[in-house]
């Protein structure tokens, strides 16, 4: 037999038919379990072309049941593709198979859905053979779609037209049904780059009576109906305005049409609404009234304009009824659209309705709920098998700051009371998510590498002993970074590095060392509380419980940095009676020798210099960039770099882990932005996406936020990506709901930045309509009133400020507050009909 699997695997047809020929039943059933073997062994095992279509002719020839077969036929590594269904055809009726037509429907089952044309020609052809009926099942009716304009290469030559194909095609009758039913199949019709190829050919066909008009149109309502992604519902839109349904037909399926009206997507909803228009009289009145009370609220202005011309159309044709249309039309009185709230009321009115006197009461401020306290901490981790199963479940994605901090605790804990059961249980976890150890230079100060580090020196001792001169090299170059005292002493140059990453892996390589240790109680700066905060009281008892045990340098320092800001003279006494250095450190930090806020600066810098010929990522930078610089106040020294904060020019600068610095500060909102603020600006000015997910996080934490929180919120409402926008829209309700919002000074940032066309002024309409829809309705127009002046002042103001001015015509007429707005009457006094100065008069008008 060794020649005919030689011939199988060069695809010689003709060589494995002869062979076939000479053997008796049990011959060639013996033959087929040695093919089955030989498949499952076979090192190059792809059957492709040629290949597929001998194997398909020896697995009919030998194989004793359509199961065996379609097991065989059906493995990933045989393509039938381009395999030939003839010559099997040919060995099965030769060999007087009687199951060829079960094989097909087998092998249909194990079409992918993904990829509907493997094997589709090949499944098709047996059932043709059999003239049996064909399945019915996703894959293959997605396939039939496909055939409908792919064709192998050798069938391409001389091919008739779709609609003659289509014509003559016995899988038309049985599979045009299923066609409506498939989800995502209308995709498949128009992946041929001619969408509109099948939608004519079917339209044709049922011009001619070939198909049933009926059939085709419940079909794609049914599908409509059911909806779909919209490029998969292309081509039914397209074949039912090349069927053009007859009044007498829409009117027969109003109710089909009146839903899609209502609920459907917005090209959907056109179409019905197109339909819908010519019935007249034969669409109930008070049905269709009911879906216009739907489509008036609906945020697509073309539908809603049109919906409003066929109810004053309706309204002029039946004056009998002219009250109950208009009262409809009133209902587009409160969509977002000023222009179509306009021409409703207009409308309206001129039909009879006469809407009631509206009170305008000033509001105090915003509806918004009292924010709730910000949430405890978690427990800390005391077992082996809940530390492994956090560090399992972290390392597949990102590491939230409390996450690090809680498996960073439970190591230190874990690691010096119960080693071998750890050691145990976690090198497995590691090796399976192949956490290795980098000694690359540039991996030093790489907080992903050094959390690996510690992680590997958790489970394996050996790696720790290898890790012990880079964790000294940290620690020693962190050494002269004290943190205090803030005044006095000689200055420190410098760092090379963002000081959020030093003080970071500097506490990580000390919990590395940490791990040789015993009985070690865990960090004294584990947070208390979710912002990353350390009550003080906490910290208090944790250092009364080590009593005469010596401190760990560095987390000392990150729990004082958590303290929240305030003097506590009781407590610090306490601190101080200790008598320990640590002790004393505490008492100091309660009587107000703490971290002093930084001094901001909003600055603007430029993009970086282009690296050779090659820097494609160049021209992609944005040219400026509004940032925030921070210093130390006047004689404080900024001992470890927090408190400054130093420009980088546009494309230079840290990233990664920025998202955990908040927990480092949490009492430094706006220092901790002046950190951030280079990522979040790129949500906006590079359309990184998950650049400004930071702030909701940010927000929580305390400390006033000055101008580096307020570009932070204005760069995340111009987000490109919609889950940024969301992001600023929450940290922007949860700063109003605290009373800590400085609305105009984040307008007045929005404003400059859109001024100076360093953001898409477009991006932030929705996200500040969401806050007056939330509540946040006067600190939205407190914010309009700030930024529209430096718009306004543009000789040609940006998209979207004209949208701003809706908005802050419709907070300050719902809010009665009156806020002056410089540029205003300029834009007025311009006239014209443009929208802007359209706009501008409303917002004139409500202010009047």
């Amino acid at each position: 037999m060794t020649d005919f699997f030689e011939s199988l695997v060069r695809g010689d047809v003709r060589a494995v038919r002869s062979m076939l020929d000479g053997l008796d039943e049990p011959d060639r059933r013996a033959l087929g379990d040695e093919l089955v073997a030989h498949v499952r062994r076979r090192r190059d095992n792809w059957w492709w072309g040629k290949e597929a279509t001998a194997l398909a002719v020896a697995a009919v020839g030998t194989l004793s049941t359509a199961t065996k077969a379609a097991a065989l036929l059906g493995r990933r590594s045989v393509m039938l593709r381009d395999a030939d269904p003839e010559p099997a055809v040919a060995v099965a009726r030769q060999r007087g198979v009687t199951w060829l037509a079960d094989l097909a429907h087998k092998l249909a089952d194990r079409m992918p859905r993904s990829r509907p044309w493997e094997g589709w020609h090949f499944t098709a052809g047996l059932l043709l053979a059999e003239k049996a009926a064909p399945p019915t099942g996703d894959a293959f009716v997605a396939g039939w779609a496909y055939a409908m304009w792919w064709q192998r290469p050798h069938d391409r030559q001389q091919q008739p037209p779709l609609v003659d194909r289509l014509r003559a095609d016995p899988f038309l009758d049985p599979l045009l049904p299923w066609l409506f039913e498939v989800d995502g199949v209308g995709a498949d019709l128009s992946f041929g780059g001619e969408p509109q190829a099948v939608p004519q050919a079917l339209a044709a066909l049922a011009a001619e009576g070939r198909l049933d008009r009926s059939t085709l149109l419940d079909g794609l309502l049914g599908r409509l109906l059911r909806g779909d992604r919209q490029a998969a519902l292309r081509p039914f839109l397209a074949l039912h305005d090349l069927l053009a349904p007859t009044p007498h037909e829409v009117a027969a399926r109003a109710s089909a049409y009146l839903r899609l009206l209502a609920d459907a997507p917005g090209p959907v909803a056109t179409v019905a609404q197109r339909a819908l228009r010519d019935p007249g009289d034969a669409v109930e009145l008070e049905s269709l009234l009911d879906a216009a009370r739907t489509v008036l609220i609906r945020p697509e202005k073309a539908l809603v304009r049109a919906q409003l011309s066929w109810l004053d159309r309706l309204a002029r044709q039946r004056p009998d009824r002219a009250a109950e249309i208009a009262a409809v039309l009133a209902v587009a009185a409160e969509h977002p659209a000023a222009d179509l709230r306009d021409r409703a009321v207009a409308l309206a009115e001129r039909h009879g309705h006469r809407p009631g006197p509206v009170v305008v009461v000033p509001v105090a401020g915003d509806e918004l709920p009292s924010p709730a306290p910000a949430a405890s901490a978690p427990p800390s981790i005391t077992e082996v098998d809940e530390l492994v199963e956090e560090v399992s479940a972290l390392l597949g994605g990102r590491w939230p700051a409390l996450a690090v901090e809680r498996v960073v605790d439970g190591l230190v804990r874990l690691g010096t009371t119960d080693r071998d059961r750890l050691e145990a249980a976690l090198l497995p976890v590691l090796q399976r998510h192949r956490v290795g150890a980098d000694d690359h230079m540039w991996a030093v100060f790489n907080l992903s590498v050094q959390l690996h580090g510690v992680l590997l020196a958790a489970a394996a001792p050996a790696e720790a002993a290898t890790r012990r001169d880079q964790w000294a090299g940290i620690l020693t170059e962190s050494r002269p970074r004290a943190l205090r005292p803030f005044r006095g002493g000689p200055a420190v140059p410098a760092a090379r590095r963002p000081a959020p990453t030093q003080l970071y892996c500097a506490r990580l390589a000390e919990v590395g060392q940490r791990l040789d240790g015993r009985d070690d109680p865990g960090l004294l700066a584990a947070p208390t509380s979710a912002t990353g905060a350390v009550d003080p009281t906490a910290l208090y008892d944790r250092l009364a419980a080590l009593g005469d045990r010596p401190v760990w340098r560095w987390d000392l320092t990150q729990a004082l940095l958590r303290l929240p800001a305030g003097l506590d003279e009781a407590l610090a006494t306490r601190a101080a009676a200790l008598g320990t250095p640590a002790g004393d450190e505490l008492a100091g930090w309660l009587r107000g020798d703490a971290l002093p806020s930084a001094v901001q600066q909003v600055v603007t810098v430029g993009r970086r210099d282009r690296v050779g010929s090659y820097d494609f990522g160049y021209d992609r930078l944005p040219g400026r960039r509004r940032v925030v610089a921070t210093a130390p106040p006047e004689g404080v020294v900024d001992r470890l770099g927090l408190l400054t904060v130093s420009p980088q020019q546009v494309g230079r600068g840290h990233g990664g882990w920025s998202d955990r610095w908040p927990a480092l500060l949490p009492g430094h909102r706006g220092l901790v932005a002046a950190h951030l603020l280079p990522e979040v600006a790129r949500a906006a000015q590079e359309d990184v996406r998950e650049g400004a997910t930071v702030l909701p996080v940010l927000v929580e934490c305390s400390g006033a936020g000055g101008p580096a929180l307020d570009l932070a919120l204005a760069y995340g409402l111009c987000a490109r990506h919609e889950v940024d926008r969301v992001a600023a829209l929450d940290a922007l309700l949860m700063l109003a709901a605290a009373g800590d919002l400085d609305a105009p000074a984040v307008g007045g940032q929005l404003g400059a930045l859109a001024a100076d066309d360093q953001v898409t002024l477009t991006r932030a309409g929705t996200p500040l309509r969401d806050a007056v829809a939330a509540g946040a309705r006067l600190s939205t127009w407190r914010l309009l009133a700030a930024a529209l002046p430096p718009l306004l002042a543009m000789p040609t103001p940006p998209r979207g400020t004209p949208d701003l001015l809706t908005l802050a015509a419709e907070t300050a007429t719902s809010t009665g507050v009156r806020i002056e707005v410089p540029g205003l009457a300029d834009v007025v006094a311009r006239g014209g009909g443009s929208r802007l100065v359209t706009e501008a008069r409303r917002l004139t008008t409500a202010l009047a």
